[in-house]
């Protein structure tokens, strides 16, 4: 299904129209605007919370700014704690979702190259094409708020994310791969006693590729990294060529999560919180349902070799905040034919486990990412 324009008369009082496009599969907006430096900030958000699009027509920097006022007005909406962890999660989401669905009401126009024909404005060209594809000629618009993430996450792709697993190798995340910027859950994979069983080992939901990685440094003989989100493939695939490991580190796409065959290791780092994702890079964090989470579990047995382990990467926050009890962990694992070899834990060292401000702070102070050593015969 070819994605609807949108139409709207510019500040010249020409009408015009672009092609919508969100990465976050946000619906276009039923209403447009034209909008430029002489729109107030409290006029701009009125007509993005009744449902009115904005498209910018005036200074880059000037957009930016009011991005920002627009967020400001939305900080001023602290969600009240529900009576739970888990309701306050939920009035968090919420209103996470609503600030998002306001600010993504602040539109720019890509030409057909992908640039961004505004004044000041940066060459976006390069950050396009590696989040959209390859420019199709057509003008294309975005929101604002997405075309910074994309410009952001360029430069996390340019630059890469030192890993100390690595010896400081850097891995080098693509737009809508989730970037492993916490450590904690890498260094465990570096840390943990290799079993007794030699062999090849699996990485399920591969994502950069980075515990392959780290696992073929170990000296796995050799790795299959599976993944089926086509971006999560040509990431992984970049940054094994990077390190290198072509020879060591063999990436597929796997629909059923595991690679056909048995594994003396099987390594898995699930999404960490049961719900559903509202984004491309949200589907590293929540896994619908603990499909994913689930699936590894009942095939693990299936796919190890005698001595051989599987490695559960998971965080207990989505104990802390009343999504799953730890109880429902070890029943799922007991069902699975499994039993618990060791269990590694690490405190998370990111900022927002020492920020009071932050509205989930109790459950985030409390955290603890471990990696569950499991075996057959539970």
């Amino acid at each position: 299904m070819s994605a609807p324009d949108l139409h709207w008369t510019d500040p010249a009082g020409t009408a015009t129209h672009a092609r919508w496009h969100s990465e976050s599969g946000a619906p276009a907006p039923g209403r447009t605007a034209p909008a430029d430096d002489r729109m107030r900030a409290d006029t701009a958000y009125r007509l993005a919370c009744e449902g009115t699009a904005l498209v910018w027509h005036g200074d880059y920097q000037g957009a930016r700014q009011l991005l920002k006022a627009l967020g400001r007005r939305l900080d001023r909406l602290k969600p009240k704690p529900g009576t739970t962890p888990a309701e306050t999660f939920h009035r968090h989401r919420q209103a996470r979702g609503h600030r998002a669905r306001i600010l993504g009401m602040l539109l720019v126009v890509l030409e057909g190259d992908h640039a961004l024909a505004l004044r000041r404005a940066p060459d976006v060209r390069a950050a396009c094409t590696a989040a959209y594809g390859p420019p199709t000629g057509a003008r294309t618009a975005v929101s604002l708020r997405e075309l910074l993430g994309v410009i952001g996450a360029h430069e996390w792709r340019r630059k890469g994310v030192p890993i100390d697993a690595l010896g400081g190798d850097r891995i080098h995340p693509h737009y809508g791969v989730f970037s492993p910027v916490r450590g904690e859950y890498v260094d465990l994979v570096a840390q943990a006693p290799l079993p007794a069983a030699e062999g090849v080992a699996f990485d399920l939901g591969t994502g950069t590729g980075v515990l392959a990685a780290v696992l073929a440094r170990r000296g796995a003989d050799r790795v299959v990294a599976t993944d089926s989100s086509p971006r999560a493939l040509a990431c992984a695939r970049d940054n094994v060529a990077r390190l290198g490991l072509t020879d060591r580190v063999e990436v597929v796409d796997s629909g059923d999560l595991y690679p056909r065959g048995r594994a003396a290791l099987v390594v898995c780092n699930p999404p960490w919180l049961p719900g559903r994702p509202t984004s491309a890079v949200e589907q590293g964090v929540y896994d619908p349902g603990g499909a994913m989470l689930r699936a590894f579990l009942t095939g693990l047995a299936g796919h190890l070799e005698p001595g051989g382990e599987g490695w559960l990467i998971l965080s207990d926050l989505a104990e802390h905040l009343g999504l799953r009890t730890r109880r429902e962990l070890l029943d799922a694992i007991g069902a699975a034919g499994l039993r618990v070899v060791d269990r590694l834990d690490a405190k998370p060292v990111h900022p927002r486990a020492s920020d009071p401000s932050d509205p989930l702070h109790t459950a985030r102070a409390a955290e603890v990412t471990s990696l569950w050593r499991l075996a057959p015969g539970g």
